[in-house]
């Protein structure tokens, strides 16, 4: 054993978790409405990535690398520093435009959750106060189209607040990335997140919607019989609003945690003895979009394991309808991501956050595979039940597949739209306001094919950070290893859902943390390399072969044993509301879920 090389590696593994602490406590209290941290949040991450970028830090790896007595360990972990140093290597002449990048970054954060958010009612002609949340799922339930237009114009107003901030941020970030010798920084965003190339991510992409926008023109046709259907404030009602409130009452979010947590601990998930805080309600000032983020990673001292902890949050506005299948959505989704990051066995620490080296397509396949599992026939027959105890009925996904089936071959086209818009706008030469307005109206109407145009692309909140920037390209990535792991699974096993084999299967890659790059571990999990194929048989798949199949796993679930046991995720869970502390599991899951049920009920209702 190597005494330098031993020193060395304690001191990176336990400086790199004291700034990641750091940074990630006061991003989350920024996140949840506490801007007045705001200061120290940046001051936090610039600590954490001066370690990051640190030159000293790559030469002395590399310094105990030469040394002639290194175990083959000690070896093998100084080379995942040398790589995690050599990914985040930045010129010092750079620190000040990426210290410009980040105060404007900040300011755009709290002008969108700080500024005020609503609608015109086209009735009283009064402002009706009401989050981005709350107006998109007016426009998809909301039978008054006087109602649904308001909020997309006001919406479409929104989109543009922060225009002008976003072209010098584009502008910013493309001078940093070419300074490192990239293109652009989405070059250098991919090729840092996922080592890809960018024509690697869309010829995938382009082959897909060449072989999907079919659906297009039948969505056109299919509005000769439903007037002002391609009305961007029509679409999502006209098409879903009905199976939104029908199935509402099958997703009651007052049971969301004990489904939830059954549904983990049948698979034999567990969080490893390790912390989850949950945040779920919409409130003012809190940001506006669902993440997982890690205050505390897995560690090692002295060979001993130190559990991880996570936040998780979304935005159910309780009581709307459509916001119960909002938030149980998010326990699969987030909770997949927690389970990912907490269950690593990685020595390393910089193996088990979730930036790079970490693969984003990597961590959103397991939490997108999650709620996908959630969003199945098989999970809703067993799990989803009204008050009376009447489980989700197949006739109702039988007839919502066939009114839906349209829309099966678009399912990636908001993902690929995003992506492309994103591509556009970095390798425009001379961005102006004028012309982000312009691409995102382009790029809508390729993918959307909507009547009039729109630009939603800029209410996307991903494109305004630097870590979220320039990556949506990874749940598209995702979509496609989720489906060929899917069929992996049913091929070998036939079911998914409850099922102990795939979780123990999962289990075993979470525990590699990010020791490989996204192609290299859908080819391990899968045994095959990353395809379309997978993807594309399901959502062109024919109607009835496609009710077939699902008729098919839904009786082989019927020999299914229901998980029974109290629920034991091997987690300390805490379940808050901004600084207040709603319930917890100190004394059982299921004593924590009936609290927190209980606290909903005494919630103020939507109307």
């Amino acid at each position: 054993m190597n005494q330098t090389a031993q020193q060395l590696l304690t001191g990176l593994n336990t400086e790199y978790t004291r700034l990641h602490q750091k940074f990630e406590e006061t991003w989350w209290l920024v996140r949840m409405g506490d801007h007045s941290l705001k200061k120290v949040q940046n001051e936090a991450e610039k600590a954490r990535d001066l370690f990051r970028s640190n030159a000293g830090n790559l030469e002395r790896v590399r310094e105990a690398l030469a040394m002639t007595d290194l175990t083959d360990s000690e070896r093998g972990r100084l080379d995942i520093w040398e790589h995690f140093f050599e990914l985040y290597q930045t010129p010092p002449e750079l620190t000040p435009l990426r210290d410009r990048i980040a105060a404007l970054e900040g300011d755009v954060a709290k002008k969108l959750a700080t500024r005020k958010e609503g609608y015109m009612d086209p009735k009283t002609g009064q402002f009706v106060e009401a989050s981005k949340i709350k107006m998109r799922m007016t426009m998809r339930t909301n039978p008054d189209e006087a109602a649904r237009r308001a909020c997309f114009d006001s919406l479409e107003k929104l989109s543009l607040d922060v225009v002008d901030e976003y072209v010098q941020l584009v502008v910013m970030r493309n001078e940093f990335a070419r300074a490192l010798g990239f293109e652009d920084f989405y070059a250098y965003k991919l090729h840092i997140s996922e080592g890809m190339a960018k024509n690697d991510v869309f010829s995938m992409f382009d082959e897909i919607y060449e072989r999907t926008k079919y659906a297009l023109a039948e969505i056109r046709e299919l509005e000769s019989i439903k007037p002002g259907l391609r009305k961007p404030w029509n679409f999502g009602f006209m098409l879903a609003s009905s199976f939104t409130l029908e199935e509402d009452s099958y997703y009651d979010f007052g049971e969301a945690l004990m489904r939830w947590g059954r549904s983990f601990a049948a698979l034999g998930f567990t969080f490893k003895n390790g912390r989850l805080q949950l945040d779920l309600l919409d409130r003012k000032g809190k940001y506006n979009n669902g993440f997982c983020h890690y205050p505390m990673i897995v560690n090692f001292n002295d060979g001993r394991r130190n559990p991880g902890a996570a936040n998780f949050t979304c935005n159910v506005v309780y009581g709307q309808p459509g916001s119960g299948n909002l938030g149980m959505n998010t326990l699969f989704h987030e909770g997949g991501h927690a389970a990912d990051r907490l269950c690593s066995e990685q020595t390393e620490v910089c193996l088990n956050t979730e930036w790079p080296p970490a693969s984003i397509a990597w961590a959103e396949t397991h939490s997108q595979f999650l709620d996908t599992m959630f969003s199945s026939i098989e999970w809703r027959t067993r799990y989803a039940k009204d008050k009376v105890g009447n489980p989700y009925p197949f006739e109702l996904f039988e007839r919502k597949a066939r009114h839906l089936k349209v829309l099966m071959p678009t399912n990636l086209h908001q993902i690929m739209a995003v992506s492309e818009f994103e591509k556009q706008i970095y390798e425009e030469s001379e961005l102006t306001a004028e012309k982000v307005a312009a691409i995102a109206r382009r790029v809508s109407r390729k993918y959307t094919d909507f009547s009039e145009d729109t630009l939603w692309l800029l209410s996307v909140p991903h494109i305004y950070g630097w870590e979220s920037s320039a990556y949506y390209h990874s749940y598209g990535l995702a979509i496609l290893a989720l489906h060929q792991w899917r069929k992996y699974f049913y091929d070998k096993y036939g079911y998914i859902v409850d099922n102990p084999d795939v979780g123990r299967e999962m289990i075993g890659v979470w525990e590699l943390g990010s020791t490989k790059l996204f192609p290299k571990f859908v080819e391990l999990t899968t045994g095959r390399k990353l395809s379309p194929e997978a993807f594309l048989e399901e959502i062109t798949m024919d109607i009835e072969v496609y009710l077939a199949c699902a008729r098919q796993r839904v009786e082989r679930m019927q020999i299914v044993p229901e998980y029974t046991r109290p629920v034991d995720l091997k987690a300390d869970i805490r379940m808050i509301h901004g600084m207040k502390v709603i319930a917890d599991n100190s004394v059982s899951f299921e004593d924590m879920a009936e609290k927190y049920g209980n606290w909903l009920n005494k919630q103020k209702l939507v109307s």
